[in-house]
């Protein structure tokens, strides 16, 4: 097996780099774009997880290692079989994504990556601590059974990685229409991480937006609804240990006081937002009110008809 190197650790400095370049851009435009302590947050959950990544790396690797001695396959280490593996943990990295905002659990561990309320390079830098507590690392599980080499496996996940710290920033606009049309950009990304409800759970792609676009999750960014970034519920705080641990609080908050083992259940399971008595708001109950707010908005400036004008203004007076 050959030694590989953990491309994003090579990466790191060019992040740093990129991070300061984009910071001088992005102030000489608008200082907003950057805000002081949330970048040393972001900076400092990054950090974290770089720290908790060496702790449990081990155990996943090994873990890789135990599922790969059942594989259907040998596969060597030709150049063209990284491409394969990086296509199809690319697939695995959009359903692990999509679950992520799907299901509390997971999306207690991910929410740290959107709980910023700025969109630039450093909130690419956000990361979770609790990956390995959330299990997300289950999703890469097919391909050490297809025969990929979990060495070949976490290197295409660290160059996907590395690819989609780029699109995270508004000094970009749009990328050529054949570009947009298959890769994720930072127009297509700037949507994910939107609040507005048009764009919510929308756009998982970690590399190709061609996965949104087959399953139908596939939203592009208007000029007439510019994103709001952050959580639905922001923390209204920079404390580090309550970004990186806020969900798991809440998870167990609930599952204690929850009034049946079904309620306890889906308060783990369940879409976040979930709630037994249906007080708290989900990503669908939130685009449904927006959705009739549309289509009331739509038939407020519906055109009255010139029959029905004429009716009104030129019509005689029912008799009594």
């Amino acid at each position: 097996m050959p030694d590989l190197p953990n491309p994003v650790d090579l990466a790191i400095p060019g992040f740093v780099l990129l991070v300061l370049a984009e910071m001088v851009v992005a102030w000489a435009k608008d200082r907003r774009r950057y805000c002081p302590r949330d970048t040393l947050t972001s900076l400092a959950l990054g950090l974290g997880s770089t720290v908790a990544g060496l702790i449990t790396g081990g155990a996943v690797f090994a873990l890789a290692m135990w599922v790969w001695q059942f594989r259907l396959f040998d596969i060597s280490y030709a150049w063209y079989w990284f491409v394969i593996a990086f296509v199809i943990d690319d697939l695995a990295y959009y359903l692990f994504h999509r679950s992520a905002h799907r299901v509390r659990w997971f999306w207690a561990s991910h929410v740290i990556h959107h709980s910023s309320q700025h969109y630039n390079l450093s909130t690419a830098l956000r990361q979770t601590w609790t990956g390995f507590i959330s299990i997300g690392f289950l999703f890469r599980l097919p391909l050490f059974l297809i025969g990929f080499p979990p060495a070949m496996v976490f290197f295409v996940a660290g160059i996907n990685l590395i690819y989609q710290f780029w699109i995270h920033t508004e000094v970009i606009d749009r990328m050529p229409k054949w570009f947009e049309a298959v890769m994720n950009t930072p127009s297509h990304h700037r949507v994910h991480h939107a609040t507005n409800p048009r764009y919510l759970d929308k756009n998982y792609a970690g590399v190709f937006i061609v996965w949104d676009k087959w399953f139908g999750t596939y939203e592009p960014e208007r000029g007439d609804d510019r994103p709001r970034y952050g959580i639905v519920k922001n923390l209204g705080s920079f404390n580090v240990l309550w970004a990186a641990t806020h969900e798991w609080i809440g998870i167990a908050s609930d599952v204690w006081h929850a009034p049946s083992w079904k309620a306890r259940w889906l308060y783990i399971a369940a879409p976040p937002g979930w709630s037994h008595d249906g007080s708290r708001d989900t990503s669908e109950t939130i685009k449904a009110r927006w959705q009739a707010r549309q289509e009331r908005g739509a038939e407020w400036k519906k055109p009255i008809s010139s029959s029905s004008a004429e009716d009104r203004a030129g019509a005689p007076p029912q008799a009594a």
